[in-house]
Parts: structure tokens; sequence; C-alpha cells
């Protein structure tokens, strides 16, 4: 076997190694993330640059917690809060849960529309909302668990795009070296707001149920549930860097596109998905716009299966109702229901008067504000013997999920002085 052969047959290996980690990364950066790190980068040029350097171990970190919970507990991570927490920890949860989810997903589908509308001009946005919409809740109902995995799996490629659009054109790459590794801090409400919803929408709680809940849904399709070892664990936190290093990049050149095209463009503020995706095209060119355009269709695509399936396992697992993506409609039909009425509310906030980037930035916000809670639970429950056995928490993992959680604590709080002030 000859050096090309060894090289593709790793490639292969390590590609069927990646699986609810990389799919997990790449939903991370959907439209309502999108839109943060744009509004990030245009009003704030490179100075959030900093966050993607901080944002990584943190989400990894966190996200490895909650993949190792679903590994050795065979449980979602509603299912772990259910068993071995009171039942109001659970309720306040969800309480928190459902409308952070469904307001993204409306954002999200918004997003979509919009951009489809720029593409083709003569067709409304509203009825690429509705036609994106039917298409997601047909895929979701009639696809197997594994045809859906792999559809998500290669629609992470299309994330590839914000990482072609800076080298369209000239950068000053000491100006950006100096704000990657030099952070840069503002205490006024607007740049708290905007670090908030960074971090909420990387470091979002909807994921940390999806994370969980695939590692149960990969373990059932591949038998493996009675062999968690090491080497499963390994092979679990190959995946899962893998898939939060490739969100962590893709977020990094959103704000460094934007932080430099738009923002010395003049354009500070942007009030919709489509408007970042068209300042783009007179300062950056029909290219860069367009890979920006088909960027967040192909990113709404992958991310509406997530933050819909998360809400779905959030509910129905806390009710004890059937449950699963490898399920038919007529074995789960509580479960498909809760997708699709998430759906069609996240598509009626369209038609309500709610501003998209808004929704998706208070979204963002949201999250900020909810899950250090949870980190809290993830890191007491990853620390706990009796629920991990011998895969409790390591000194570093444990080091990052707390700082995460003071890291997120304070972000939060600040914030709320700011609001409660008013400065």
């Amino acid at each position: 076997m000859n050096n090309r052969q060894k090289i593709t047959n790793k490639l292969k290996r390590f590609w069927k190694i990646l699986g609810p980690g990389l799919i997990t990364g790449a939903s991370d950066d959907d439209p309502s993330g999108i839109a943060t790190y744009s509004q990030a980068g245009a009003a704030y040029g490179l100075s959030t640059l900093w966050t993607g350097i901080i944002a990584f171990p943190l989400m990894a970190s966190i996200q490895q917690m909650c993949a190792k919970i679903g590994l050795v507990t065979s449980l979602g991570l509603t299912g772990a809060l259910k068993k071995n927490y009171p039942r109001p920890v659970l309720y306040l949860m969800l309480l928190f849960s459902f409308p952070a989810i469904v307001m993204n997903i409306g954002a999200d589908i918004a997003g979509m529309g919009a951009v489809g509308n720029l593409l083709f001009p003569s067709i409304e946005a509203t009825y690429f909302s509705v036609v994106f919409t039917i298409i997601l809740l047909g895929l979701i109902i009639y696809l197997p668990y594994q045809k859906i995995a792999a559809t998500l799996k290669y629609l992470c490629i299309v994330l590839l795009v914000y990482l072609i659009v800076p080298f369209l054109y000239k950068q000053d790459w000491l100006a950006i070296a100096k704000a990657t590794f030099i952070p840069t801090i503002a205490f006024n409400k607007e740049f708290v707001s905007i670090i908030v919803g960074i971090l909420g929408t990387t470091i979002s709680p909807y994921l940390f149920f999806w994370q969980a809940t695939m590692e149960v849904e990969e373990m059932n399709h591949k038998k493996k549930h009675l062999m968690v070892d090491k080497k499963i664990i390994h092979e679990m936190k190959q995946d899962v860097d893998f898939g939060m290093s490739f969100s962590g990049l893709v977020m990094y050149f959103i704000i460094l596109t934007t932080g430099t095209v738009l923002f010395n463009g003049g354009i500070h503020q942007i009030d919709t998905v489509e408007q970042a995706a068209m300042a783009l095209k007179p300062l950056a060119g029909d290219l860069a716009y367009l890979l920006f355009a088909i960027g967040v269709i192909g990113t709404g695509l992958l991310a509406i299966p997530v933050l819909s399936g998360s809400l779905s396992y959030i509910i129905t697992e806390t009710f004890g109702w059937e449950q699963g993506l490898d399920k038919k409609f007529h074995e789960a039909k509580a479960f498909y229901a809760v997708i699709a009425i998430s759906l069609i509310l996240g598509l009626s906030l369209n038609y309500i008067g709610i501003s998209p980037i808004k929704a998706l930035i208070y979204t963002a916000i949201l999250y900020g504000m909810t899950a250090p809670v949870l980190i809290a639970i993830i890191l007491h429950i990853c620390n706990n013997k009796k629920v991990m056995g011998d895969f409790t928490n390591s000194r570093r993992s444990n080091f990052l999920g707390f700082s995460a959680l003071i890291i997120m604590t304070v972000s939060a709080l600040v914030l709320i002085y700011f609001q409660i002030s008013g400065d």
C-alpha cells in the first residue's frame, strides 16, 4: 500500500468517525449565528475576533460532556435531568427552551426566505419561507435517521463558502492578528449585548440536548450501547473537537468578512440577514454576495432540523412519549407532531411583525442568559460517579467547564446590570 492509499484510508476512517459532533458544530452556524456574527463585525469591525479563540475550547468541552452523558447513560440530557433532578428544574428548563428555540426556528426560516428572494426577486420572501418549511417537514418526517444524519453531514460542506469570502479582497493581516489575540472590551450595553449574543449562539442550550440525544441515536443505530469504552469516548472527542473547531472557524471568518468589508465600507448596522448579503455585493463583488446568500440557505436547511429535533426530544423525554428520528411517523406521532408544531409556530412569527434580525439576536442573548444554569447542571452530572461511573470529568474538562460557566454568568450579569441601569 503506497502513501497515497494510506492517507486516503485514514481520511475515510476519520470521515466515518465524524457524526453528531460535526453536525452539532455546523448547525451552530445557522442564520441566527450568521446574523449575530455579521452584526458584531459590522458594528465593531475586528474588535470581537478574539471571541473565536475564547469560545472554541469552552464550547468543545461542554459538548464533549453532553456527548459523554448520552454515551454512558444511554439517555438524552432531558432524560438524565428527569432521572437525577427535581421536576421543577426540568420544567424550568422547558419553559426557557421552548420560546427561544421556536423564535430561533422562525428567524431562521425568515432569513432563508429573505435570501431566497434576493436570489430570485420575482418570488416573494414569504413564499420561499413556506416552501422551505414544507420541504424541511417532509424530509424530517419521511427520511430515516441514517439518511438525515448523512444529509446533514454533507450539508456541512456549505459552510466552507464563508472561508472563501475574505480572500476575495485585500486584507490587513497584521491588524487581523492583533485583533485575534489581543482582546478588545468596551463596557457599554451594546458591546456587552453582542458579546453575550456571540457566546449564546456558540454555546447554545439546544445544542446540549441535541448532542447527548444524537450520541444515543448513533449508539442505537450501531448497536454499541453495551460497549462503551475508552476507544468510543476517544472517537467521540475527535468528532466533537472537529465539529466545534469547524464551527469556530466559520464564526471567525464571518466576523472577519463583515468586520473588514462592511465596517470599513461605513455599514455599521445590519437589520436583516439579507442586508448582510446585499451589503457585500457593491463592496466585495457578486461572488462574495452569492456565496454569502447560498450559505444562509444551506445553514438554515442544516440547522432547522437540529432545532426542531432538539425541542421535540426535550418535550417527549420530559413527558415519557415515544421518540426518535429513527422511528417512523406512526411509531412516534407525538414526537413528529412537536416538530411540525415548532416549524409552523416558527413560520407564523413572520406574519406578526417581529424583525428577523432582532429575533435572531434576542434569541442568542436569551441563550446566553439561560446557558449558565444548564452548564452548572451538566457539570454536576458529569462529576457524579453514581451517574457516570468511571467516565467522570477530568481536571481539564472541569477547568474548561467552570471557565465557561464563569464567563457566561459574568457576561449575563453585566448585561442585566446595563439593562437595569440604562447605561
